[in-house]
């Protein structure tokens, strides 16, 4: 949800550009893994420490950050999701890791709490959580213990019923992609929806923009990227957009959209969401 835009380092953008080269047919599990979390779902936009200048602090990628978010509802420290065994999830198991991802249940069975989406992750194909979950084993274990987060609202008992298992989206639907990857996936849906009463209100006013985000750059609101309110850019200056932060008239746009991640979609996977946004289901 709330994110801070980052760097890519030369050994990462190998495994972009192999991502991109590579049909999904010939990426290895940890492949995918790799570029789920570092590009599109831009895990480390939010689990990665930063240091006083935003970026990303060297050796601690996933470490877990604190504070992350405060709002009235709550005050949040995203997890160490590093394989250490005392202070991030190395004792847990595959099926526990994938249950709290797409569950949002820890192993002994407490609710996690926002601002992780987990109402658009229990749409996380199986393969693709596997393949997350890869990534996290192979990742260097840090030592770095995270405060617990305070609510102040109630959480709910669950996200819905356990998620039994999610199929892999048609490669060849590219609308269906599309809403996979803006959805589940990155996300996008969520902090480009207004604020509801009970979350961002993806139900009613679908990617209407509006949802307000306060971090060391000050304050920065949510575009509206309904089909008509993109009816103005092209789809190479949307795609410029996603990937730098820039938009056609040279502006910068302000965080906490993770444009250095995003800089390593394939562009299959730029073309897909972008078909998908400008359709009539985007809004």
């Amino acid at each position: 949800m709330s994110a801070l835009a980052r760097r890519l380092s030369a050994a990462l953008f190998v495994v972009f550009l192999a991502g991109a080269m590579l049909p999904a047919s010939a990426e290895t599990e940890l492949e995918r893994g790799a570029y789920l979390v570092r590009v599109v779902a831009a895990c480390g936009n939010c689990h990665t420490p930063k240091g006083p200048d935003g970026r990303d602090l060297p050796g601690m990628e996933l470490a877990g950050m604190s504070p992350f978010d405060s709002r009235e509802q709550w005050d949040t420290h995203s997890p160490n999701v590093t394989p250490d065994p005392e202070t991030g999830i190395g004792t847990w198991t595959d099926e526990e890791i994938m249950r709290a991802i797409r569950d949002g249940v820890r192993p002994d069975g407490s609710i996690i709490g926002p601002p992780m989406p987990f109402v658009l992750y229990r749409e996380l194909s199986d393969s693709d959580t596997r393949a997350i979950v890869a990534y996290l084993r192979q990742l260097p274990a840090v030592r770095n213990e995270v405060p617990a987060s305070v609510y102040r609202v109630p959480l709910p008992p669950a996200y819905g019923p356990p998620v039994a298992s999610v199929p892999d989206v048609d490669p060849d639907d590219i609308l269906a992609r599309g809403a996979y990857l803006a959805g589940p996936v990155a996300h996008c849906i969520e902090c480009h929806s207004p604020m509801g009463e009970h979350g961002p209100d993806i139900e009613h006013r679908l990617n209407e923009g509006g949802f307000t985000f306060t971090g060391p750059w000050g304050v920065s609101v949510s575009a509206n990227i309904t089909p008509g309110a993109l009816e103005r850019w092209s789809d190479e200056e949307i795609a410029a957009m996603i990937t730098t932060g820039v938009r056609p008239d040279g502006s910068r746009m302000a965080p906490p959209m993770p444009y250095g991640y995003y800089a390593g979609m394939s562009n299959d996977d730029l073309d897909a969401i972008i078909a998908w946004l400008r359709h009539p289901t985007a809004r």
